[in-house]
């Protein structure tokens, strides 16, 4: 297991993108050590891609790029925006000159139809995925889609509906995106999604049960890191916690209660602890 540790640009920055704020971003994770800094496309795409490759490349710097569709572009509903959009972040991704694009790709954040997820609605996510797995191939790019908890989506929040899904498409540059903090609330087991998952599995985002520090939390960490080990993870262990020491993060992800540690302390002590993990683990 020789995995790539990052951190999401969330934990320095709250999820609305401009060129300082991001910039910000880049050097606390250089500084904090880190190898490689997801970035959090926003849905306008005002993102000016040349000048944060140099900024990352000046900062020694790798980059996923991410993207969390909104409520306008919620598959079922609206398939043809969803896929406008998705397009549009690979092509950011392409001119970055990075290889994934993950995140919440099935449905707009908050989005529910009042009823189960239907079979023409399974259809229509199948669809969509195909076209733009295909269109990210072009580039090199891995798609991954994340699941995410029964209170932000009713379309994918297990591993095993994503992995389910992947399988109709059939697409090879398709693959599931973890996050520790939702296989918390919605999975038995955080072992088995990584074994079932294998090589299927290219991201995961590390977070705690409460968004704090690594390890802290009630998050089965051995288990997790046990499941990486047996299928010899190479991918991205990306850290994604959050502290509302950030100016606006309190509101934009709900940290009602006042963080036990500000964001550095957060970084530097959860990237410690995903060393440690992994050394165990070996």
């Amino acid at each position: 297991m020789n995995p790539t540790f990052g951190a999401s640009i969330l934990s320095w920055i709250p999820p609305m993108w401009t060129p300082e704020g991001g910039l910000f971003a880049i050097q606390q994770a250089s500084a904090a050590g880190f190898d490689l800094l997801e970035i959090l496309l926003p849905p306008s795409m005002e993102f000016d891609a040349p000048t944060v490759k140099r900024q990352l490349k000046q900062h020694g710097l790798k980059a996923t790029c991410s993207l969390n569709l909104p409520q306008e572009a919620h598959i079922p509903f609206y398939p043809k925006e969803a896929t406008r959009l998705i397009k549009a972040a690979l092509d950011k991704a392409s001119e970055l000159e990075v290889d994934y694009l993950g995140g919440v790709l099935h449905s707009g954040i908050g989005v529910f139809s009042g009823k189960q997820r239907t079979r023409e609605e399974e259809n229509t996510l199948c669809e969509v995925w195909a076209e733009v797995a295909e269109y990210a191939g072009r580039s090199g790019i891995t798609i991954g889609i994340e699941p995410i908890n029964r209170y932000e989506s009713y379309m994918c929040t297990s591993a095993e509906e994503v992995l389910r899904f992947i399988k109709c498409v059939d697409a090879p540059n398709l693959s599931l995106h973890l996050d520790t903090f939702h296989m918390n609330i919605e999975e038995t087991s955080f072992y088995e999604p990584v074994i079932a998952a294998g090589s299927r599995l290219r991201h995961i985002h590390m977070t705690e049960s409460d968004r704090g520090m690594l390890g802290e939390g009630n998050v089965r960490w051995d288990d997790l890191f046990r499941g990486l080990q047996e299928i010899d993870f190479n991918g991205n262990l990306v850290l994604e916690n959050f502290s509302n020491s950030v100016p606006g993060m309190a509101v934009a992800v709900s940290l009602w209660r006042p963080s036990k540690y500000n964001a550095d302390e957060l970084a530097k002590g959860s990237l410690a602890f995903m060393r440690k993990m992994t050394c165990e683990h070996q």
